[in-house]
């Protein structure tokens, strides 16, 4: 029917047109942004999800920081006790040269002076290693412990140990004579002991935390591919939307052109 106050395909024209824009919109949101969920009203659900995964992956993330942090902690205070086991090694080779009964009373005195400051350089890198601030090195107490933590009740903690010469039972040691070197000899063998023990702890931590680490970037990855699922774009059918929508725009805006002609034909006729 020509009319001329209604014009009914002229606004049904636009409405399409209207949903053909939105639509074209949305396709280049997408696109431009590379998620498919860009706010609430694209997917309130997946957006929910999307939201709790990305806050486990920041979590795992940083879960992976705090176990490499670890590790290097860890290697600090292994580095050092590295340095003690040179120290210790060169002690029990003084103490060897020492206990025997050809060196004079001036000889043993030089090489008990290089043995002390050896025994006063341990205590200060016992003392004096440390990592952020925290010693592991010059006690045993479980107060000293280093929790590194991985998530909601998910640590692990490494316990500090204790080098110095008094926990060694070398403190008071001398090579002043052969039977003092002796007796410092017998002694080197129980502190080298428990040096290793001591380095070995420290060893099998960093082994533990390195594959923690290499756990929680797996998981990391496993759930950003998730994550990517359900947020990301599928750029393939977008575009194939974009086009589908731009078409649709072109074609609507030229029907509404037409349609919009179409009140002159009832005016022809009125004239």
């Amino acid at each position: 029917m020509l009319a001329i106050k209604n014009n009914l395909m002229a606004e049904n024209a636009a409405r399409h047109l209207g949903l053909s824009y939105e639509s074209l919109a949305k396709s280049i949101e997408r696109l431009s942004s590379g998620l498919r969920i860009n706010s609430a009203k694209d997917d309130a659900a997946g957006l929910a999800v999307r939201e709790l995964m990305r806050a486990d992956i920041a979590v795992l993330q940083q879960g992976a920081r705090n176990a490499a942090d670890g590790i290097s902690m860890l290697q600090t205070m292994e580095g050092a006790m590295a340095t003690i086991d040179d120290l210790l090694v060169r002690m029990k080779e003084l103490a060897e040269q020492a206990s025997t009964g050809s060196y004079s009373t001036a000889q043993r005195t030089i090489m008990n002076n290089e043995y002390q400051q050896m025994i006063a350089e341990i205590d200060r890198i016992a003392g004096d290693t440390k990592f952020n601030s925290i010693h592991l090195l010059d006690s045993a107490n479980p107060n000293n412990a280093a929790t590194i933590h991985f998530g909601v009740g998910s640590s692990i903690t490494v316990s500090s140990v204790n080098v110095t010469t008094s926990a060694l039972g070398i403190a008071s040691t001398t090579l002043t004579s052969t039977t003092s070197a002796q007796s410092a000899l017998n002694l080197m063998e129980t502190a080298i002991q428990r040096k290793d023990s001591a380095r070995a702890s420290f060893g099998y931590m960093m082994n533990r935390l390195e594959a923690t680490h290499a756990v929680l970037n797996i998981q990391s990855e496993n759930m950003m591919a998730s994550e990517s699922r359900i947020s990301d774009v599928d750029v393939a059918t977008e575009m194939a939307n974009l086009t589908r929508n731009q078409v649709l725009s072109q074609a609507g805006v030229a029907m509404l052109s037409q349609a919009n002609a179409m009140p002159q034909m009832a005016l022809r006729l009125l004239g």
